[in-house]
């Protein structure tokens, strides 16, 4: 009967939750919200600063572009090691 209480209880506060949200989504804070998120996030851009998405993606790249650098200084290497024996 306890975990009944606790779902009810639970299943209440998701309902409200989503009420709330359904509330402020309509609102002026709303817009509040989201002016603020973008002030934050360029002011971090002027820091320096750059979201955890994009620095997965500048990882990412540079990742890739060490891996093709040392496809090409392997295939530099092989065709020295060629000219040399011609």
């Amino acid at each position: 009967m306890h975990m009944n209480k606790t779902s009810a209880a639970i299943d209440a506060l998701t309902q409200l939750a989503a009420k709330v949200d359904e509330v402020i989504k309509g609102s002026p804070a709303s817009d509040l919200e989201r002016n603020a998120r973008q002030h934050f996030v360029s002011l971090l851009a002027k820091q320096g600063l750059v979201t955890r998405e994009e620095f997965e993606v500048q990882s990412l790249l540079l990742e890739k572009a060490r891996a093709r650098l040392q496809e090409l200084e392997a295939r530099l290497a092989s065709l020295e090691t060629a000219s040399r024996r011609a």
